[in-house]
């Protein structure tokens, strides 16, 4: 299966199937999407997206960020719920040099996780819903905010910490041409040295620092989020493949 979906004026947009659960089942192709801004479609761009037949759009970006750059098109049946989950606007000021991109992300993303709760949860409630598959979600670079909430689906299904933390690093594939789309669209915009970046050790950083916190990232997700295990359980049934050799 293809993992990254080529398109024209986005960037970032790829399969989150394939990666291998503790219990021996697999996640299921096609059923969660992850991206960057949708607001971008048009054209054939638009075709192929429709094509993956999308049912949900989960939308994590602020709603001036939406009036800015746009939501994705409206298509018959399609659901959209914007649900953004950062509260503090990163202060880019900071940014210490000597402690590194990765520990500033991994920050960042730790303040999310107090105060994205409620939209986290409803998030991970509507991605647990077999009927809302498949499902794309993104926000602007489909790196930090939607790199988040990615690692937590795929920590509840049981997928290993150096998937999760691979699967976030495959963003870097697409920073050149992410920074270059930004610079042309923003070309007065300030620009911090991590900006576009997606640095392994920043999600790993982050994963280790939320158990510690909590004592798992499913404790996190039952006690702060309050999803309860019955969604998990829902979560896993139609994300995971029912045996080892189901594709």
């Amino acid at each position: 299966m293809i993992r990254h979906i080529d398109f024209t004026n986005l960037c970032n947009f790829r399969d989150v199937g394939g990666y291998a659960a503790k219990d021996g089942r697999t996640v299921r192709w096609q059923r969660l999407y992850r991206a960057d801004s949708l607001g971008w479609l048009a054209g054939d761009d638009l075709t192929t997206f429709r094509a993956l037949r999308v049912r949900t759009v989960i939308d994590l970006r602020h709603p001036f960020e939406v009036e800015k750059a746009g939501r994705v098109p409206e298509a018959e049946g399609q659901r959209y719920h914007n649900l953004p989950i950062e509260g503090r606007r990163w202060d880019i000021a900071a940014y210490n040099e000597e402690a590194g991109v990765a520990r500033y992300l991994a920050d960042r993303y730790l303040e999310v996780t107090e105060d994205g709760v409620e939209n986290l949860r409803t998030a991970l409630e509507t991605i647990a819903q077999a009927g809302n598959a498949p499902v794309v979600i993104h926000c602007a670079a489909g790196k930090d905010r939607t790199g988040l909430l990615t690692a937590l689906i795929l920590a509840l299904a049981g997928v290993g910490e150096d998937d999760i933390v691979a699967d976030y690093a495959l963003t870097g594939l697409a920073t050149d041409r992410f920074v270059t789309d930004w610079r042309r669209r923003h070309p007065d915009a300030p620009m911090w040295p991590g900006f576009g970046l997606a640095p392994a050790e920043a999600m790993r950083l982050f994963l280790t620092d939320l158990a510690l916190r909590h004592g798992s990232i499913e404790r996190y997700v039952t006690h702060v989020l309050q999803v309860s295990p019955a969604a998990i359980g829902e979560l896993r049934e139609h994300l995971l493949t029912e045996t080892i050799s189901d594709g």
